[in-house]
């Protein structure tokens, strides 16, 4: 590994020096396995070992695209593109789906045509130990490159360490049919070869979801989340955050907004002083660029604390309201301004405002009531 990092001129501390370094390993693992296998299917017959073979050069090639997906990811923002390379990685991840897509429809292809038109197979312990020794490699490769994926938040190594860990599924099925033929004399081979395939297409879909979903736009990362909330809202002088929006530029690069309640008699002078400090403790600490929006709220004010308590109770009555923020009772004016924030199976919004209107209407007779029905994006 050491050598692999001279090589690449790589910090083996850093985040892409952790995704190239087991990329590179895994290609090196993964050509030797790939020779070996195709050079022993070839002498055997065997469509299934061959496939395996060029599943584990697939594979190589998944490494090598995470490398290059992780070089360009980490190019400084330009004017073109002032957020950064950073979704670069979930592009890659998209590639990666698509080959493995490839190796599953051509292993499927040639399996069919090898029950149309069978052909000799010739296999031997020697062959199912080769197999097996591989299937064994696979599982311990997978679950390295997997776990070290998670570490660093890289979509497109958990991918290829996903990929490998199926292959062990794959070798197995491989073993299960070379056993049926040396035990029965009944080559099983083909239908062997569809299994694998199948094994190979599902993880290709599961991938290419996974790099979808982050494209279009998934929810953020939720601990994350907590930890900016538990922050902001730890911070004197706020009284109370929501409405928290985090959009994600790559593995590690959040901007985002989120609204906060501050007492109605601070300064725009205090504000600014409180708000400017949490800026830059939030993007120091956790390398987010947040921007704040601002709701006054009296909170020593008796009338405002009976109508949150007010409040409190129709939510604790709602099952798709989560919560309620953003209050405000004018003093010189009959308006009642409140955000509901709901789940996304709420399917009716407009008959909850009217119920909420109707509710207020019991006991604030006359009030305007200013009313923002939200869903909570984390």
């Amino acid at each position: 590994m050491k050598l692999i990092y001279k090589i690449l001129r790589q910090d083996p501390g850093s985040r892409e020096g952790v995704v190239v370094g087991v990329s590179a390993l895994g290609i090196l693992v993964n050509l030797l396995l790939a020779g070996v296998k195709i050079a022993v299917g070839i002498l055997a017959s065997s469509i299934a070992v061959i496939s395996e073979g060029l599943n584990n050069a697939s594979d190589c090639a998944s490494s090598l695209l995470t490398i290059i997906g992780t070089k360009l990811s980490s190019k400084r923002p330009t004017k073109s593109h002032p957020f950064g390379f950073g979704r670069v990685e979930y592009l890659t991840s998209l590639i990666i789906a698509v080959i493995i897509l490839f190796t599953g429809g051509e292993l499927l292809i040639s399996s069919i045509k090898l029950i149309i038109n069978p052909g000799a197979v010739n296999i031997s312990y020697v062959t199912l130990s080769v197999v097996a020794v591989s299937a064994v490699v696979k599982l311990l490769l997978g679950g390295y490159t997997e776990k070290k994926g998670r570490q660093v938040d890289s979509g497109a190594l958990i991918a290829v360490g996903k990929d490998c860990r199926n292959d062990s599924v794959v070798s197995a099925v491989t073993i299960i049919s070379a056993l049926i033929f040396l035990l029965f004399r009944f080559s099983v081979d083909a239908w062997a070869g569809i299994i694998t395939s199948g094994f190979i297409i599902k993880s290709g879909i599961d991938v290419m979801k996974d790099a979808v979903s982050v494209i279009l736009g998934k929810p953020a990362d939720k601990e994350l989340a907590d930890k900016l909330y538990k922050e902001i809202r730890s911070t004197p002088d706020v009284l109370n955050a929501a409405d928290m929006m985090l959009h994600n530029y790559g593995p590690d690069e959040y901007s985002g907004s989120v609204n906060i309640e501050i007492d109605h008699d601070r300064t725009i002078g205090e504000v600014y002083e409180i708000i400017h400090e949490l800026q830059l403790r939030i993007m120091n600490k956790y390398g987010v660029t947040m921007v704040f929006g601002m709701y006054a709220v009296d909170s020593d004010e008796p009338g405002q604390n009976e109508l949150r308590k007010y409040i409190a109770k129709f939510v604790a009555g709602q099952e798709h309201v989560s919560s309620y923020h953003a209050l405000y009772l004018p003093l010189d004016r009959k308006q009642i301004y409140c955000d509901l924030v709901v789940d996304y199976e709420l399917k009716d919004r407009e008959a909850l405002e009217t119920g909420f209107r109707a509710y207020m209407a019991e006991k604030y007779p006359g009030y305007e009531i200013m009313l923002t029905v939200e869903t909570e994006y984390v």
